[in-house]
């Protein structure tokens, strides 16, 4: 489908104004697929007539809040259970160990999943604290999953997947232990519901809640922002981490913009710590 760039870049900023992602010309070819049903719905049939719509809102009421389907069609909510295992799985054998450890005399523990999109990522660490449940007897688990789109965090608050969903990631046993079949789908288990919440959150807004986070995952969101829209993110990301917690990032992403706020844990892949904490175990050794 052919389109002006005047009606790329209407696009373009309207994405980097509503979630600070930019949609760079290497991307474009995602715009006509991922914009289908909008197309659909309101019946056009191409971006400049979109981009028409987009650009004098007030002349169309009819159509709703066009650009928030626009936004909402154009975000990645591609995730799955246990995403990419060998690094999920320095969770319950290395952090949570050390959490343990560190968080011992308060028994408490708060974790944010940024850029939780459909919640399978907050529910796969809910697994681990149920399947250890005698070791977490008495503490408090709080997991909150956060992100930008209103309708993945619909998805995620209600935590019902389909088969397709449930099977990626997960194995015969946790789908039995942990969900329950109904006619829309495997229903997740209130075992599970009890350590987590959901809500939604822009990454580039300060953290959401008053605690500090003692881990935060961010994976695989930070590498749609522009340079200075990533900076600002591990800025909020430092803001909301304990001083002695851990950072998870996507694999091969690194914290280069944080402008020394985090530096790479030793021996974890992908996994970062404050600074202050490193300077400060020195002082102490």
């Amino acid at each position: 489908m052919e389109y002006t760039q005047a009606s790329f870049q209407i696009i373009v900023d309207l994405l980097a104004s509503r979630t600070g992602q930019h949609l760079s010309a290497s991307r474009q070819w995602r715009l006509t697929s991922a914009l289908s049903g909008v197309f659909r719905k309101h019946g056009l049939n191409s971006l400049d007539q979109l981009a028409c719509l987009l650009d004098a809102p007030n002349e169309y009421s009819d159509h709703g809040d066009l650009a928030t389907e626009v936004v909402e069609a154009l975000l990645n909510n591609e995730t799955y259970f246990f995403r990419d295992k060998p690094t999920f799985d320095q969770i319950p054998q290395d952090i949570l160990p050390k959490l343990r450890e560190r968080r011992a005399h308060k028994r408490q523990l708060s974790i944010w999943c940024a850029g939780c999109s459909s919640g399978q990522e907050v529910y796969s660490i809910a697994m681990l604290f149920e399947e250890q449940k005698e070791l977490w007897q008495g503490w408090s688990v709080d997991i909150l999953g956060t992100d930008i789109s209103h309708g993945a965090i619909g998805r995620a608050k209600a935590g019902v997947y389909g088969q397709f969903e449930v099977q990626r990631g997960l194995g015969v046993g946790q789908m039995l232990d942990h969900f329950a079949t109904s006619p829309d789908g495997w229903r997740v288990s209130e075992n599970l519901r009890k350590y987590t919440r959901f809500g939604i959150h822009n990454l580039l807004n300060a953290p959401p809640g008053r605690s500090a986070f003692d881990l935060i995952l961010c994976r695989n969101v930070l590498l749609y922002f522009d340079a200075e829209k990533r900076s600002l993110a591990f800025q909020r990301l430092s803001q909301g981490m304990a001083r002695d917690g851990f950072l998870m990032l996507g694999n091969g992403e690194t914290v280069s913009a944080s402008h020394g706020a985090f530096t790479p844990s030793s021996s974890r892949a992908s996994v970062f710590e404050p600074v202050a904490a490193i300077k400060r175990a020195t002082r102490v050794a």
